[in-house]
């Protein structure tokens, strides 16, 4: 599939693709980590303050966050691969960090530029990894897709793959220079 067909399926068949296939796994685990983020990017603010921005975004992120893992998951299936991570890397984070800055800033969040740059600086690491996770058939929901606790128990590996993939392209390339 295109970067092209991806985004017009996305755009065409939204129920389909964005309610039908809502990534409640996504939805579960982003929310908790990301009600920490504004948790403690408010917390000098005082306690109410910290959690008051923590379920908002709590609340935020618990629906939405379902429905970029849907959208993560239809960009996964995109070839070439750097395309695929492109588009996702330009279109969740503009999408959903909008929708994140007008939600605190109408509920006045003390100190939303720290809040939102701490969930753009996770957004960028999540989205790479949910995005690798799920071309390797982990953290997706619907046909053929595994339990959490399987996903889970794939994670060591998942993660290891990650944190490889920079260190072994340099090693690549530095090899294909040398010969």
């Amino acid at each position: 599939m295109t970067l092209a067909t991806a985004g017009w399926e996305l755009i065409t068949r939204p129920s389909d693709l964005l309610i039908r296939r809502w990534n409640w796994k996504a939805a579960v685990s982003s929310s908790i980590i990301r009600a920490m983020i504004f948790f403690f990017a408010n917390l000098t603010a005082g306690w109410r303050a910290a959690m008051g921005a923590m379920l908002a975004e709590y609340i935020y992120r618990a629906i939405s966050s379902g429905f970029y893992g849907a959208m993560t998951q239809q960009f996964s299936q995109v070839e070439p691969e750097w395309q695929a991570a492109l588009g996702t890397m330009v279109i969740l984070p503009v999408c959903s960090h909008s929708v994140e800055f007008v939600l605190h800033y109408f509920r006045h969040t003390p100190h939303l530029r720290t809040s939102i740059i701490a969930s753009m600086c996770f957004t960028f690491i999540s989205t790479l990894f949910s995005f690798y996770a799920m071309r390797r058939g982990t953290m997706v929901v619907g046909a053929n897709s595994v339990s959490l606790i399987e996903d889970f128990r794939a994670m060591p590996r998942i993660i290891g793959g990650f944190l490889a993939v920079l260190p072994l392209w340099a090693w690549r390339s530095l090899r294909s220079l040398a010969a």
